[in-house]
Formats: structure tokens, sequence, C-alpha cells
């Protein structure tokens, strides 16, 4: 039987941000131990780095996390490992660290992974970074567990896009495109509008969103960079200017133009805006998605009589029908390894996520609410994070590649919407030590 397997509420400086909530999980998670990281300094450090830690791990539905009240010790250093205690809980990994004020404003953090049973350290390393990066090499140290312990890489330390919209009394609507880490935390404004913002797509670096402004009244493509804050307007042609996505190697955008009077699908070079259409049918054809290896487009098109999902070469030629079940198929992306897809399907009224697998043709559905839309995988391919309704307010919410964990993102203000999980972006990671085995 699948349970609620807990309620985390996430607050940086006492003020709360969301609160995640896992609605579904598994009971067969890998039973861990996180022992609270020491403290050396002054007070207390801004972030408790074991609490970040946990919280991951717990989300990711693959762990089970014991409950510190049932720890027989604390050990903070590799001398003072008890291997017994662990087992005695059931306990098969454990994680142990500190944290040090070792100048004004600069901590090492350490941590170190043991396998319980074969008593032996699976990884350790030291970082020195500034305390507001402290939250940062929590995730990483949530990403060097992940991995050793599931021989996938972890997700923590990437980012989520996602367009919020708030109504503020007696004025309009403002509409946000904002970046957060994976859980939701540091929010970054990076426009606002009072005029509607979507379709917010990564570029392959992590360093860029492109998205659809309707600030003028009429959509337009733009590219904001996350790190100097500029901008450049990309398509503003006359009709529809919709759905950008980037390309594998960062240098294309497939677009939805009605510049020659039709919805179609065009690419675009970044460097020379040279445009080339790929779709000519009188049908819409639009929410082009690029496989990993750059070879195809799949698109939404309802030149079948409904909205269903095709494939097509991205030089061009004929469309591949995907979709058959349904007569609503949409919005549909890769799986970072290309062997699958998302898309948002109706099923009996209701809009919800669903997977299906491209070489045999399988359709999953793997939610059960009833207005799910703009799923979006997390780079390693085990989440999809989307975005849902819960008692008329739009919420964030992500679901296992295989749909046995689900969990809601509800945040403090707003609706939220049009989600976008980043890709892996080396730059945010820090280089730690190796510790000797």
């Amino acid at each position: 039987m699948l349970l609620v397997t807990c309620n985390l509420l996430l607050a940086p400086e006492g003020r709360a941000v969301l609160t995640i909530e896992i609605t579904r999980g598994v009971e067969t998670g890998l039973p861990i131990a996180i022992v609270p990281f020491s403290w050396q300094g002054p007070g207390a450090p801004s972030q408790n780095i074991s609490d970040v830690i946990e919280a991951d791990l717990a989300r990711s539905g693959r762990f089970a996390v014991l409950p510190r009240k049932d720890f027989i010790s604390t050990p903070h250093e590799d001398k003072d490992v008890v291997f017994k205690d662990w087992r005695i809980m059931k306990a098969e990994a454990l994680v142990i660290g500190s944290v040090q004020l070792v100048s004004p404003g600069k901590f090492q953090v350490q941590f170190r992974l043991y396998d319980v049973f074969k008593e032996t350290q699976l990884a350790g390393f030291r970082y020195t970074v500034s305390g507001s990066m402290l939250r940062s090499v929590a995730h990483q140290i949530s990403d060097v567990v992940y991995e050793k312990l599931t021989g996938e890489p972890g997700a923590f330390s990437t980012r989520i896009a996602y367009v919020t919209r708030e109504e503020p009394s007696h004025a309009k609507p403002v509409f946000k495109l904002q970046v957060a880490d994976s859980d939701g935390y540091n929010p970054q404004t990076l426009v606002r509008s009072t005029q509607p913002l979507m379709s917010p797509a990564w570029s392959p670096d992590g360093n860029r969103l492109a998205y659809v402004s309707f600030e003028d009244k009429r959509s337009k493509v733009y590219i904001q960079n996350i790190t100097d804050g500029q901008r450049e307007l990309i398509a503003d042609f006359k009709g529809i200017n919709s759905a950008p996505a980037w390309s594998p190697d960062g240098q294309r955008l497939a677009l939805t133009l009605s510049r020659d009077g039709n919805a179609e699908i065009y690419i675009m070079r970044l460097d020379t805006r040279a445009l080339t259409r790929l779709t000519f049918d009188p049908a819409i054809d639009t929410e082009a998605a690029w496989s990993p290896d750059g070879k195809n487009i799949i698109f939404t098109s309802d030149r079948a009589g409904s909205p269903q999902i095709y494939r097509m070469s991205a030089s061009g030629g004929p469309a591949e029908r995907l979709t058959f079940e349904g007569d609503y198929n949409a919005r549909s992306s890769y799986a970072p390894d290309g062997k699958s897809i998302t898309f948002v399907t109706r099923q009996q009224g209701n809009f919800r996520i669903a997977v299906m697998q491209l070489d045999k043709g399988t359709m999953q559905v793997l939610t059960d609410t009833s207005l799910d839309e703009s799923p979006s995988f997390a780079p390693n391919g085990r989440m999809i994070i989307y975005a849902t309704e819960v008692r008329g307010r739009g919420v964030l919410a992500s679901v296992s590649a295989d749909g046995r964990v689900r969990q809601l993102y509800k945040f403090e203000e707003g609706d939220v919407r049009e989600p976008a999980w980043s890709p892996y972006n080396r730059v945010l990671q820090y280089k730690g030590v190796n510790y000797e085995k």
C-alpha cells in the first residue's frame, strides 16, 4: 500500500516559502540515517545542512530517512562511528558531518557517507564556501549520496523555472518569471509584468531562459540571461510567437509562428536569425520539443481532428503520429535518455500527466488529479515536475517517472504555473577535497 510519508515545511529565516507535501510514497526506500552535523562557531549557521540533505533524500522517494529521536549515538567524526548502533536501527547507509566557521563569512563543510553493513566509507568531501552557498553545498552532498547509493546522478543541485500570478488588492495582476532551487528555495524574479508570461524553456547550459511575453499585449519570444539580467527579443513576427524550445547544442530554437497565416513549427538559428519552416499543414502545429540527440522533434497537432503528438526529423519531412489513446494528448517533452516522453492526456474529462515508452508505444498515466499541465523531466529522468490545481489555486507538483512517488509544492502566494526543470549546470557545483578512504 502506498501512503503519505511526510510533510516538510521549508522556511528560510523563519518565513515559509513553500510546503512540500509528499502525498504518495513508497514503502521500500533504502533506510538511511543522517546525523545532525556538528557546528563550530558562534551562534548558529544560516542553514542547517543536515536538514536540507534529509529533506532532499526524503523527497526523492528512494530513501526511508530514519527518525533522529531513535538514534543511539550521534557521531561527527570517523573515529566515533559505531556501526553496530546503526545495524540495530536497520540503517543501511549513514551520513555524518560538520560545519565550521574558518574565517569571517567562510565555512568549512565536511561529510562522510558509509555503508553500514560493509562498514566501509563510500564517499567523503570537504568544502570551503561562503555562507550564501551553504544550502547549495547541502544539495551537492545530497547528489553525492544519491548517486553513490542508487548508481544514478542526483538532481538536487538543479533549478526550476516557473511563472507566478499574483493579484494585489485594487491593482492589476502581476506575473513573474522566477527561478528557484529544485526544492523551491532561493526564488529569484527575472521578469515582472502586468501581462501574461508563458512557456519558460532552459538553454542546455542552464544559464538562459527563453519565454513568451504578452507585455505589449501581443506575444513575443525573448531570451533572458540569468547571470547578467540582460534579455534579447527573438521573435516579434506578425501573429503568434510562442512555444520556444532549445536544441541540445544551444544554437537553435524551435518556435511556433503564424507569420505565414497558420500556426506552424519553425527552427531559428540564433546566430543568424535564419528561419526554416518544418511543418506545412492547415492544422495547428505547436509545442515542439527536441530529442536529446537533436535528430527529431515531437510536437502537438490537431491534423487528425484532435490534439495528438507527432514526431518528425529536425531537418523536416513527414510526421509520424505517436499517440492514439484518448482525444487529447499535448505538451510533450523527452526524457533525458530519449527513450520516453511525458505529456498531458485527457482521461474521462480529466487532464493528467502520462509517459510513453517510445519503443513499445505503451502509455502510463501517472497522476489522478484533474487539471494537470506543463510536465518537465528532471535531468536525471527520475522525476517529472508539472502544474496542477488545488482548491482553485495553481500549484506545482512532481511525480516519479514510474508514478510511485508524488508531492505538492505549495507556495505562499499566488498561482504558480508553467514549470520547467533545468538541465545540469556544473557552474553551480563546488569542488570538494576528497577524503582518503
